[in-house]
């Protein structure tokens, strides 16, 4: 299948800690993709490294086969990439309703249907994000990315602090939107949920390498609490 986009041999470095070890990484279009590994594994460096957040020390960032090493982050969302940090991914004295109006510039419907995804928000839209829980700012967070409709949709943990009915609701949205619109969605996750069975391509990412790359049944079943601590390889293919 099309590739969307890429790291080539990428190295990022924080100080003198290499976080990415010359990973090679490719995203399908138009698909789900999940990043797995604990904390510290490398995946919020891919996320950020793809948004323009983290400047490559070696290796390039191609999308739709353009080299975007070096453009920012504002050329990128420009282009049409959104990123939902696992932290602090939402304005403190802005409204609910303000926040998915700064996505839905352009389409007032798409607020709508965030609304329709999250009823829980219905009554939050006059409250002020940074009197939200955890849970609420990132059913936030989410939303107002989906109102901007981006081609490429980045998500950092997204089902944290979510109740399990609120997880499952975006994971199905997630994947039935990238089918329907061609968008492409890359999140992390520490363990694999069954309702991202669906998705196109998982990564397992270990101590800034990515140590497996496959569909979503070869290094467990869904939904199975697997902790990728030991690299896996994928199954042998004569079997």
């Amino acid at each position: 299948m099309p590739v969307e986009v890429a790291l080539l041999a990428v190295r990022v470095r924080y100080g003198p800690l290499e976080a990415l070890h010359g990973v090679d990484l490719a995203v399908p279009a138009g698909r789900v993709t999940v990043l797995l590994g604990r904390n510290g594994s490398g995946r919020t460096s891919v996320l950020h490294t793809l948004a323009g957040l983290v400047r490559p020390a070696a290796g390039r960032v191609v999308w739709r086969g353009r080299d975007v090493t070096a453009l920012g982050v504002h050329q990128r969302v420009r282009l049409g990439l959104a990123l939902v940090p696992a932290e602090r991914a939402v304005f403190a004295s802005l409204t609910v309703a303000e926040h998915l109006a700064l996505g839905a510039r352009t389409r007032g419907d798409l607020a709508d249907e965030a609304l329709e995804l999250f009823p829980e928000l219905s009554a939050l839209l006059p409250r002020r994000a940074g009197t939200l829980s955890g849970g609420q700012q990132q059913l936030v967070a989410v939303a107002r990315s989906l109102t901007a409709a981006p081609a490429l949709l980045l998500l950092d943990e997204p089902d944290r602090g979510l109740a399990p009915a609120a997880a499952a609701r975006l994971h199905e949205h997630l994947l039935t939107s990238a089918a329907a619109t061609g968008r492409t969605v890359v999140l992390t996750a520490q363990t694999l949920p069954a309702t991202l069975a669906g998705a196109a391509a998982v990564h397992v990412l270990h101590r800034g390498e990515v140590t497996f790359s496959g569909e979503p049944g070869e290094p467990g079943e869904p939904g199975e609490p697997w902790e990728p601590g030991e690299p896996r390889t994928a199954p042998d293919a004569t079997r």
